[in-house]
């Protein structure tokens, strides 16, 4: 303790004074701090929280695959190795074989009549020399169903049915067919245009042939169906003949 004012010269109390007035303010002080029992209850009064238990993995029993599942994927793996079996020995006896369709062609043709009466009736009589001809050199082809249909402006003039005939490897084949055109009703359009042709010595017919063709193979054998048209263009009846021909096939 210090001395008291009343016993302290005037001086003393003035310096004092004058030396309070420079110094800082004073700090807060900070709360006294509490004792540890009260501390220790209010933590004992919360819920504590307890460890996390570690998560457990339940695995499920595995199904067994039915006796009819491995059956079905068997068979299925044996189709698939078959397929792809059959695909190869097809492909290397195509390249070692390497089929051709057969051709047919106009080897010549004779106009031998035409007549178209007032009421625009068509009547005439044409012959097609056809030649049918193999060019495989290991397969042998068989024609099962033939048709030769003579048209002119796309309209049917005649038609001939061919009976089955078979043709060897490297083999070909000359046909004569009659198409003969009894009564054909024509448009009055189309009926001028064909006689204006018969007047300039020039007329234009249309052969298209259809037929079904079975190739053989040693002991296999296929079909398949062969389309043909050929333009024909000839000079007037009675005595016309073949001036220039085209034929494709597919």
């Amino acid at each position: 303790m210090g001395t008291p004012y009343h016993l302290q010269s005037p001086r003393t109390i003035l310096y004092k004074l004058v030396n309070m007035r420079h110094l800082p303010p004073a700090l807060p002080q900070p709360p006294p701090p509490e004792p540890p029992s009260k501390t220790i209850r209010q933590t004992e009064g919360l819920p504590q929280r307890l460890p996390a238990a570690p998560s457990k993995i339940i695995l499920q029993p595995r199904d067994r695959t039915s006796p009819a599942m491995w059956f079905a994927a068997i068979v299925c793996f044996a189709f698939s190795i078959l397929l792809i079996v059959s695909v190869v020995v097809i492909l290397i006896v195509f390249l070692a074989v390497k089929p051709r369709a057969p051709s047919f062609d106009t080897a010549n043709a004779s106009l031998n009549s035409v007549y178209v009466d007032s009421t625009a009736y068509f009547n005439g009589d044409m012959t097609v020399v056809a030649n049918f001809s193999n060019p495989n050199q290991k397969i042998d082809v068989v024609f099962r169903s033939s048709t030769v249909e003579l048209f002119f402006h796309d309209r049917p003039m005649a038609v001939q049915v061919l009976p089955p005939f078979a043709q060897r490897r490297g083999q070909s084949q000359v046909l004569n067919l009659h198409m003969v055109s009894s009564r054909v009703l024509l448009p009055p359009e189309v009926a001028m245009e064909l006689v204006n042709q018969v007047r300039s010595n020039r007329v234009v017919y249309t052969i298209r042939g259809a037929f079904k063709v079975e190739g053989r193979f040693w002991f296999s054998h296929f079909s398949y169906w062969m389309n043909t048209i050929c333009e024909l263009e000839l000079t007037a009846p009675p005595s016309g003949v073949l001036v220039a021909r085209r034929c494709r096939t597919k």
